[in-house]
């Protein structure tokens, strides 16, 4: 299945000199398309290198998985997460929380 994560994006897109910043603000369908190996909205699978090195927090969570039947999730714009356990309830979660 394909993962579907802004991070690969973000990633993938690098640093953005107009935001002076490593994670763009918003981003549009077209980022979602763009052609790499990183971009895991047109890839099945992982992307091809590490994007990033986790914190210990993300180590013991990995370590200590909580169980859970949520299978998806979506940032809101004001960072906050939104989980689902299914792709309709995953798509009302998108439809609600992010503006394209």
């Amino acid at each position: 299945m394909k993962l579907d994560i802004d991070a690969t994006v973000q990633y993938m897109l690098g640093y953005q000199p107009q935001e002076k910043s490593w994670w763009k603000r918003t981003l549009t369908k077209e980022d979602l398309q763009i052609k790499s190996l990183y971009n895991t909205y047109i890839n099945i699978g992982l992307p091809p290198a590490p994007i990033g090195n986790p914190g210990i927090a993300a180590i013991q969570a990995a370590l200590n998985p909580a169980e859970t039947d949520y299978l998806y999730y979506v940032s809101d714009s004001e960072g906050h997460l939104h989980f689902a356990r299914s792709l309709p309830e995953h798509q009302e979660n998108i439809n609600k929380f992010v503006s394209y």
